[in-house]
């Protein structure tokens, strides 16, 4: 199964290491998808609606947000749709700088095989793929298959959660509208790996409040990622040139 159109390979071992690595945070993304399951039960979205939600969009910050746009039943049909797809572009926005990053993996093999790729990406996945990348792992067929491992809990998590509305009427009381934060807290603690780090955490840290105050939680993420990477570039330091 390795790629004929390129020098990177993309194996049946390789997705068998990505989805069996997946696995280590894939019971979070587990109850991650029971919370919005929860949720939409209580938007009145029927258990299809949800999981078809979740299969297309992805995205528990993007879906959450979303949730909260329809409860608000503010507007027109229309009004209410643009709003929809705002939200979702706008806090989806970060995965085009996900996408940037793998290229050195995706731009060597097909676009089939790429863009499938692409598809099941994740913030968990993501984080990995990065960390095996630079541990010397060249498998294209590892990122694939730690997306789709992630994938699938994502669904069944959805699915499960929509059912069990019943049992939980009340996830705010269980916590569980705060996993998105911890496990972005999660990633950022994997992600530092120097002092020199923290400035960047800090900065997005300060951002984030004060743009959802003015603009909302969709533009919250994108503009405080975008000033964290503002400093990281303007703090990066390219490597002397050997002599």
């Amino acid at each position: 199964m390795s790629d004929a159109s390129g020098s990177v390979p993309f194996t049946l071992d390789g997705i068998r290491r990505g989805f069996l690595r997946a696995q280590s945070f894939s019971i979070g993304i587990f109850v991650y998808g029971l919370a919005f399951g929860l949720m939409a039960a209580q938007a009145k979205l029927s258990a299809l609606q949800a999981v078809m939600m979740s299969a297309v969009v992805y995205s528990g910050s993007a879906q959450l947000a979303a949730i909260g746009v329809l409860g608000s039943g503010a507007g027109s049909p229309g009004a209410l749709l643009w709003a929809l797809v705002a939200t979702i572009l706008v806090i989806n926005a970060r995965y085009i700088l996900f996408s940037a990053t793998l290229r050195p993996w995706l731009g060597g093999v097909s676009p089939l095989k790429a863009y499938s790729t692409l598809y099941f990406l994740g913030d968990g996945n993501w984080m990995m793929s990065m960390r095996a990348h630079e541990a010397g792992e060249r498998d294209a067929g590892y990122v694939f298959g730690s997306g789709l491992g992630s994938f699938l809990s994502w669904i069944i998590g959805t699915y499960l959660g929509h059912i069990a509305v019943g049992f939980a009427p009340e996830p705010h009381r269980l916590g569980l509208d705060f996993f998105l934060a911890a496990f972005a807290a999660a990633m950022m603690a994997g992600m530092v790996r120097r002092r020199g780090d923290l400035a960047i955490v800090a900065v997005a840290a300060l951002m984030a409040p004060l743009v959802a105050h003015v603009w909302g939680f969709g533009a919250a993420v994108v503009v405080s990622g975008l000033a964290g990477g503002l400093v990281a570039y303007l703090r990066h330091k390219p490597p002397e040139p050997a002599p």
